[in-house]
């Protein structure tokens, strides 16, 4: 079995450069499906999450040349297939976005149900109001979605229930070219659909308002490919470097990022005593001298705190002086790494949706598991200020999303290895 090996405590310094965003790139690449030609993408992360959605473009008929890690070209020209097979699609959440791009191209979608990280229930029902309301039929069967259409999408009216980022981003693929206008209310606002929409309207569709909680797409004939689009840099990326400055009590500058998406972030990082400091309109400063002050935190969706942050924001609090609360109001499963937590010493209660978090004087080494994509990078942070060796298994969640973590990590002075353990005892967690 693979493990991160953290030898702990140390101090990070200098700079570091954030890579594209997962959650947009993870998007966008289906989106090219609305195209029947050549998209090129810049700034695209290389992590397991883009190598999985090549394999599934790929298995559809897509042609996709890497002009280098980060750069793809992608010719859509002709993809033949509308079926996605459960071996490719139960890796990652995403992978529902195909739904919202191949019901545009193709009258018979069959999408088998997503994996991705057990955060708790993750219902696709208002994917699918979104398209019922546009005029297809779905239906979910035996582990896959079918969904037809016997005419052209019609723009509609969607309002959802509730504020879902996949939603809105599946409405948004679906709608760009069906016959009409289509207005979603309560949609999400965070920055990958803004990024998503950019790119489409660079192409050519008709999207106002993405980044309010009111969309309007006007259904265009047909996308005309864009020369080049670069992804924009990754928030919770970012937002994870922040917080391992703060907490180790480093001085590290943050390069490629955008400091408006930070904005929650960073407001709770100043609550707690960090100094952040907006170098340029692409790069901030995170310097951390003394202990931080406790704060309380509760995840919203975009412009609240993001829930991704929240695990790597429970290792700060940790550190705090005082105590601290944590209302989860996303996930109703994100706290399964705070018994790992545990483990290292931290003084963590759990009552159903809210965390007390007790700070201490510090950590120690211990073998923990990374139950999914941001409790892994919660694990390194606390493996950076732990005393000893910290050994991480299930690294894979954490290579979902994180472009060359260890390499970024250890350039900052942190000393961590990518190992192999040949031990034969229980490893489940």
């Amino acid at each position: 079995m693979e493990k991160f090996v953290v030898n702990g405590p140390c101090r990070l310094n200098g700079e570091v450069k954030i890579s594209g965003a997962k959650n947009a790139a993870v998007a966008i690449l289906p989106a090219t499906l609305l195209v029947k030609g050549v998209c090129h993408l810049d700034n695209v992360p290389d992590i397991s999450d883009i190598r999985e959605y090549v394999k599934i473009l790929k298995s559809l008929g897509s042609k996709i040349t890497y002009v280098t890690k980060n750069e793809l070209i992608i010719d859509n020209t002709n993809v033949t297939s509308a079926i996605a097979s459960y071996d490719l699609t139960s890796k990652f959440r995403a992978s529902y976005y195909l739904l919202g791009a191949l019901i545009n191209r193709f009258d018979d979608v069959q999408i088998s149900l997503p994996g991705g990280c057990n955060l708790g229930a993750r219902p696709i029902d208002q994917h699918i109001k979104a398209l019922e309301k546009l005029g297809a039929t779905i239906e979910v069967k035996r582990g896959n979605v079918y969904a037809t259409k016997k005419s052209k999408l019609i723009g509609t009216n969607i309002f959802f229930d509730l504020v879902s980022v996949g939603a809105t981003m599946n409405a948004i693929l679906a709608s760009t070219l069906a016959n009409g206008v289509t207005t979603i209310d309560n949609a999400a606002k965070e920055p990958h659909i803004v990024d998503l929409a950019n790119f489409l309207n660079s192409m050519g569709a008709n999207i106002t308002g993405a980044g309010t909680d009111t969309i309007k797409i006007t259904g265009v004939e047909k996308l005309v490919p864009n020369s080049i689009y670069s992804i924009i840099p990754d928030q919770i990326e970012a937002g994870t470097f922040m917080v391992a400055a703060a907490v180790t009590k480093g001085d590290v500058t943050i390069k490629n990022c955008i400091p408006k998406h930070l904005e929650p972030i960073t407001a709770k990082l100043k609550e707690a005593g960090v100094l952040v400091d907006e170098v340029s309109e692409s790069s901030i400063r995170v310097r951390m001298n003394t202990a931080p002050n406790a704060f309380s935190i509760k995840t919203m969706p975009y412009p609240g705190f993001p829930t991704d942050m929240q695990p790597q924001m429970c290792v700060l609090l940790s550190m705090c002086t005082g105590t601290g609360i944590i209302v989860e109001s996303i996930w109703n499963s994100r706290f399964q790494y705070t018994d790992e937590l545990l483990k290292m010493g931290a003084d963590i209660a759990t009552h159903g949706s809210t965390a007390i978090v007790k700070g201490i004087e510090k950590l120690y080494a211990a073998p923990v598991f990374a139950h999914d994509l941001r409790a892994g990078a919660a694990m390194i942070i606390a493996g950076l200020v732990a005393e000893g060796k910290t050994e991480i298994y299930h690294i894979y969640h954490i290579l979902r999303g994180y472009e060359n973590i260890l390499e970024k990590f250890n350039s900052l002075g942190a000393n961590i290895t990518h190992e192999k353990d040949d031990s034969e005892g229980d490893l489940n967690g």
